[in-house]
């Protein structure tokens, strides 16, 4: 073989010059994108400081030259999953079907706190690219177009789970059938004679708490049931709140027969509502929750309740982000609901003097 040719189907070796060609590369566009080679640094290391439309631009001849990143592959062994705040019983059953898989495919897990539904804050994306690791998991939050881009230019793939709002298409998602859920509760609740229904909704800005307060209404207009405005209020997803708006709720002159509280907790401090008014549950208040967390069988009464498939949505957003593809189109899994019929709900009492 001639010295230097290039053997068919084969490649040229550049290792001794091939860090050479690498900086020339990285020259080129930048003089094509009009910034300095070190904004192209920042594009290729993720960093902050780059505006959208120049990252935009420098991605584009970054693939356009075909230059290869590297050490992409080299991720720390960890899943990283993000929750707005680790408080309760439902955080560790999504952190329970994460680490199932992270088990099974020898990672580890560290868990973090953005603070906020909207998403976690720049300082978080600086820690997050020094730990480099192999996929994240967001619950119930979210991340910047800007915070995505960077992400992608590390090659750190991403999941949310039960996005706080509609994610971009271009964004993976886990949740769960949230309108069919709260329509299959209001249904529950409408079945045995209830008419006067209230709702402790979750946060207003989070779109599981929009869905199954719509899903309440359309149950509520297929009955042909008036919807009482004044019934529904909005709490935090947290006991307390169940139980401030729980009493809010009792406290009015025409009180509800049955409450819809849109996750388990809230229910939970709705029964503390109803024990401080005097209301015996079911018999004068019927309570229906959300999520069967296992606090929720241990109530007394055991809470009626839809089941989330909270571990299972965990377990499917760890796979989903370790297995993700970006040449196809991003997956958006919702997984199903179930009506879980126990002792907090029971026939409508009749209120009339």
């Amino acid at each position: 073989m001639t010295a230097g040719a290039v053997p068919e189907g084969g490649s040229v070796d550049t290792t001794d010059n091939g860090s050479d060609v690498a900086r020339s590369t990285l020259s080129r566009i930048a003089a094509d994108a009009d910034v300095s080679t070190s904004t192209v640094s920042k594009v290729l290391n993720g960093r902050a400081g780059v505006s959208e439309a120049t990252r935009a631009r420098v991605e584009a001849l970054l693939q356009q030259h075909g230059y290869q990143r590297r050490g992409l592959r080299d991720a720390a062994p960890l899943i990283e999953l993000v929750f707005a705040r680790f408080s309760s019983v439902w955080a560790l059953q999504i952190l329970r079907g994460v680490q199932q898989v992270a088990r099974e495919r020898g990672l580890g897990v560290v868990v973090t706190e953005s603070g906020d539904h909207s998403g976690p804050g720049p300082e978080w994306v600086d820690g997050l690219m020094q730990r480099n690791p192999a996929g994240i998991v967001l619950v119930l939050s979210g991340i910047s177009r800007s915070q995505r881009d960077q992400l992608r230019a590390r090659g750190i793939p991403f999941v949310v789970v039960d996005p706080a709002g509609d994610p971009a298409p271009d964004v993976a998602s886990v949740g769960s059938a949230n309108w069919n859920g709260g329509l299959l509760a209001t249904r529950h609740l409408l079945s045995l004679g209830h008419r006067r229904i209230g709702v402790v909704g979750g946060p207003v800005d989070t779109m599981c708490s929009r869905a199954r307060l719509s899903g309440f209404r359309a149950a509520m207009e297929e009955a042909g049931a008036p919807v009482c405005e004044e019934l529904i209020v909005f709490g935090d997803f947290e006991r307390n709140s169940g139980l401030a708006r729980g009493r809010e709720l009792l406290d009015r002159p025409e009180r509800p027969t049955a409450i819809f509280a849109c996750n388990d907790l809230m229910a939970l401090g709705v029964y503390e509502a109803a024990r401080l008014a005097g209301l015996a549950i079911p018999e004068q208040l019927s309570v229906i929750g959300y999520d069967d967390l296992s606090v929720a069988e241990w109530a007394g009464p055991p809470l009626t309740t839809i089941r989330q498939p909270l571990a299972e949505m965990g377990r499917q957003a760890a796979q989903l982000v370790l297995d993700l593809d970006d040449t196809a189109p991003a997956p958006r899994l919702d997984l199903a609901i179930d009506l879980i019929i126990r002792g907090s709900t029971t026939t409508a009492p009749n209120l009339a003097p």
